[in-house]
């Protein structure tokens, strides 16, 4: 059994450990509160952003454009949105995950990353890290965003990349956080919207179709990438809120152990010496 002086050290050092603990969960949830406020706001644009789009270009009957059919390389960029800090439970590693369990080889991704704890994760597993904008995601803005889309579409117009992905976290609520693998290019319908679009006038674009979707897609691309960086901040505050929560409530119950040890072990030490003085007495009568 643990002497007291162990048990009382062990007893301190967890309780110093907790007082962290508790001070990142309330920087974190003063954090969450400011990005789900933006999450929340930005949200409804990029969904109706989306929605619109792919609606139109449902619409659109064939065409013939870079945007809207696969290139010829069998490469595919991956934008990866992560955190560039740890302590937020498996925040980071389920990201990875999306990318590492995607059905897709390992030689054929291109990683544009966005968060070192995942980078070193990735870089790990013998993955290519394209390009890194880590600092993108302390302070996210459209031209943080539109950097970045620049980036990945001439890839794709200099047929680097023949598809475009983006892996990130969608901020649901507070505690609800899920992890999604979304394709971006080249677009994809689903039947409801291909059944909606045979029932409906085809859409006309002035002056002509390619230069239409020359400004559409980047606007369109960007507004995702956007949404999806002011969603990943919420969620990385949410996590971190939730893992410093139980590292908490853990700290609460290891201490609650302790005690309870400690005092068994003071209690035992009380009898011992009041044995030893009984005894004492008794051998001096």
């Amino acid at each position: 059994m643990a002497s007291m002086r162990d048990i009382k050290r062990r007893k301190s050092s967890i309780q110093s450990t907790q007082q962290i603990t508790k001070a990142m969960k309330l920087v974190s949830t003063v954090k969450l509160q400011k990005a789900r406020n933006r999450a929340e706001q930005s949200n409804p644009y990029f969904n109706h952003m989306y929605q619109t789009v792919t609606s139109m270009l449902a619409r659109s009957g064939s065409l013939n454009h870079p945007y809207l059919k696969g290139g010829e390389s069998g490469k595919k960029a991956i934008i990866t949105i992560a955190s560039n800090r740890g302590l937020a439970g498996g925040y980071n590693a389920n990201v990875v995950k999306l990318v590492t369990e995607s059905g897709m080889a390992k030689e054929d991704i291109q990683i544009y990353m966005v968060g070192r704890k995942a980078e070193e994760l990735l870089v790990r597993k013998g993955y290519e890290i394209k390009a890194d904008y880590s600092d993108v995601i302390e302070g996210p803005t459209y031209g943080d965003a539109a950097a970045i889309c620049r980036d990945v579409l001439e890839a794709f117009s200099k047929g680097e990349v023949g598809e475009i992905y983006l892996a990130y976290t969608h901020f649901k609520n507070t505690v609800s956080h899920q992890p999604t693998l979304m394709k971006l290019l080249p677009v994809e319908f689903d039947e409801a919207k291909m059944q909606e679009a045979d029932n409906n006038v085809l859409m006309n674009y002035e002056p002509n179709e390619e230069d239409a979707l020359d400004l559409i897609i980047p606007k369109y691309l960007t507004s995702l990438f956007y949404g999806a960086l002011v969603e990943a901040v919420a969620s990385e505050n949410g996590a971190r809120m939730q893992a410093m929560d139980s590292a908490t409530s853990n700290a609460d119950e290891m201490i609650s152990d302790l005690t309870l040890k400690y005092n068994r072990a003071r209690q035992g030490s009380i009898t011992q010496e009041l044995t030893e003085i009984i005894a004492g007495a008794e051998a001096i009568s």
